[in-house]
This record gives structure tokens, C-alpha cells and sequence, in this order.
């Protein structure tokens, strides 16, 4: 309580605090972000890895007033440290992977090649050590009442805190901001993808419904898995939110067929290449298209209102190229996530 007395959040952030210059740590915080350095199985660019260091590099830019949460800094929110462990197994299997889809790619019988079977063996079984991790550090924060954000790393990291929640509610749903669907049963052969990632949170039995927003790039199979799921996956394409509003509808009516489509309690689950790639530009997948930062946020803020209560997030393809431009939309667009996640804990 003397150090929220004394901060001032108008003053110029000190780096010797915590991410956005706030004076909490993780035994102080309300909101705690695990950060997970992890690309090990990307398909296309690379650098996600590093986003975690480069989104708490960029916090300090950011201004702590938020108009849709009087006092947000107050409500404690602090990252975890960056995993050495992790970012160290993350380098020796990327180093794996590029050799095995290099040979995927070249188009030979992965079958028939006895190494490349066995590198997909390590690979598979270190990104299920990084999946236990996650799930065990969550845990350990959940186990104090916290709640719990994820900032990868590419898309396959929030596996294991998704698991652990689906341990500890009955019942909820997944908003999903993409360019992609993630549905693919273990792209290129790992099981663990980040293009897998919903794929495998359909494993959680508690996760009832996956409402998927902004996807744009996505597969037949993936098609066909969305259309006969009986309603567990609803995707609202890109390309039909836009004809919509071309035709007249407002962002808000968009919103509320969304938001109708969740249960009471959710899990936001932000692939920064669901954005205009303006906002995004040395993500891993660029794709043409995409929502605005703020139709993203307005959605998210809406279903707060609406009553939905958040139990857990993650931002995840936070890549930086020449500049720091990703990671400074990346820890704007984090900061209010967690503050409406946090908001909609107190609304209900």
C-alpha cells in the first residue's frame, strides 16, 4: 500500500519495476502474465520467441490511464520471469524443426527417413514439456487466486493454461481473435503446432463452445470440422463481418451475435495476426484483412458489459522486425486485455 501511495502513473516509467512500470511483482499483483519464449514448431516467419521480452521492453512506453477502467493500474498486474529453461529448449528443437520441414518440404517420405522420425519424436515430446510447464506454472498462480494471462511465443503455448482452467470451471467458452483457424490435426506432423492449437483445446471437455473471430486463411478440413461441429466451433469469417458491415449492419450488431454465441464465463485467446497486419506487420503468418485494434477491443469491452466474465487470456505472434512497432501495439493492446479481464471479475 506505500508504494501505491507514493507511485505516480503519470511519471516517466522506471525499468527497475515491473512490466509497465507498475510497482507489483507476482506475489503482489492481482493479474499475473506468464511469458512463454516458444516457436519451435513456426511454418513461415520466426521471431515470435522473442516477443515477450520485447512487449515488456515496449510497456515502459505506455500510458497507464485507461477510460474504460478508472484506476486500472491499481489492480496489480505483474509478468512472471522470462523461463531460461523454456527459451533454451525452445533453440535446440527450432533447430530441429527447420531441418524437418526443410525435408517435408523438399517432399521426402518422412516415413521412410529413421532420423527425421526420431527428430519428430524430440520435438513432439518438448513441446509437451512446455505444454506441463505452462500448465504447472498456472496452476501455481491459480492456486493463489490470481488470474492468469499468457504472452507467447507463437500460438501453441496457451495449451497448458487453457487445460488447467478447464480443470477448475464446468463450463466455458474460447473468444478467438485470428487470421487462422488452428484446427489442423497435427500440422506437419507436429502434434503441438501452433496451427493446432484449437485443435487440441477441443480435447477440453469443459470448453464448450469456440467462437472464432476474423478468420481469413484457413484450410478445407478446417471448413468442414467448423461446419460439422454441431455448433461447438461458430467462426465469424472476415470476410462475412465486413459484407455485413458493407451492407449496412453496425460493428455493434456484429458484436452482439458474437457475444450471444458465449457462454457466461470465457477464455480470450488474441493471435495478433487476427489485426489489420498494419498493426502487425513481422508477424509469423501475415495475412490481408483483419479487424482494427479498436473494433478488437470494443468486442472484448461489449462482452464485459454484457455480463461475461473473463477467467483467462493471451496474446500470442508478437514478432519485432527493424523496429519496435509490433511490440508497442503487442503491450497496448496486452494492457487492455488485462484490464477488462480483471474489470469484468469485479462486475461480476
Amino acid at each position: 500500500m506505500e508504494d501505491l501511495v507514493e507511485f505516480d502513473p503519470n511519471a516517466l516509467a522506471r525499468k527497475d519495476l515491473g512490466i509497465y512500470g507498475l510497482p507489483f511483482d507476482t506475489k503482489t499483483a492481482r493479474t499475473v502474465l506468464l511469458p512463454v519464449p516458444w516457436e519451435v514448431t513456426v511454418s513461415y516467419g520466426a521471431g515470435t520467441a522473442d516477443g515477450p521480452a520485447a512487449i515488456l521492453e515496449a510497456s515502459a512506453q505506455v500510458d497507464l490511464f485507461d477510460p474504460d477502467v478508472p484506476d486500472a493500474w491499481k489492480i496489480g498486474l505483474a509478468m512472471d520471469e522470462i523461463p531460461t529453461s523454456i527459451k533454451e529448449l525452445n533453440e535446440q528443437q527450432r533447430a530441429k524443426a527447420e531441418r524437418y520441414i526443410k525435408c517435408l518440404e523438399q517432399g521426402e517420405d518422412m516415413a521412410q527417413n529413421s532420423e527425421m522420425s526420431e527428430l519428430l519424436n524430440q520435438i513432439n515430446s518438448a513441446c509437451e514439456e512446455m505444454n506441463s510447464w505452462v500448465q504447472s506454472r498456472a496452476a501455481h498462480f491459480l492456486d493463489q487466486n490470481k488470474l492468469v494471462g499468457l504472452v507467447g511465443g507463437d500460438h501453441s503455448t496457451p495449451l497448458g493454461l487453457i487445460q488447467e482452467l478447464g480443470k477448475r470451471n464446468e463450463d466455458f467458452g474460447i473468444l478467438h481473435f485470428d487470421a487462422h483457424a488452428d484446427l489442423r490435426d497435427a500440422y506437419e506432423g507436429f502434434k503441438f503446432s501452433h496451427a493446432s492449437i484449437m485443435f487440441n483445446v477441443l480435447g477440453v471437455e469443459s470448453m464448450t463452445r469456440l467462437v472464432q473471430v476474423g478468420i481469413r486463411d484457413y484450410c478445407e478440413d478446417e471448413a468442414n470440422l467448423i461446419r460439422n461441429s454441431k455448433n461447438r466451433v461458430i467462426a465469424f469469417y472476415d470476410r462475412d463481418i465486413k459484407s455485413r458491415k458493407y451492407e449496412g449492419e453496425t460493428w455493434r450488431d456484429i458484436c452482439d451475435d458474437i457475444i450471444a454465441q458465449l457462454p457466461s464465463k470465457i477464455y480470450v485467446s488474441f493471435d495478433i495476426d487476427g489485426l489489420d497486419p498494419k498493426f502487425c506487420p513481422n508477424t509469423g503468418t501475415p495475412v490481408p484483412g483483419g479487424m482494427e485494434l479498436e473494433e478488437a477491443l470494443y468486442l472484448i469491452r461489449h462482452a464485459v458489459r454484457k455480463g461475461k466474465k473473463i477467467i483467462g487470456f493471451d496474446l500470442n505472434e508478437v514478432a519485432c522486425g527493424a523496429d519496435e512497432w509490433d511490440a508497442n501495439v503487442g503491450a497496448r493492446l496486452l494492457y487492455r486485455m488485462a484490464n477488462l479481464a480483471a474489470a469484468s471479475h469485479a462486475a461480476n
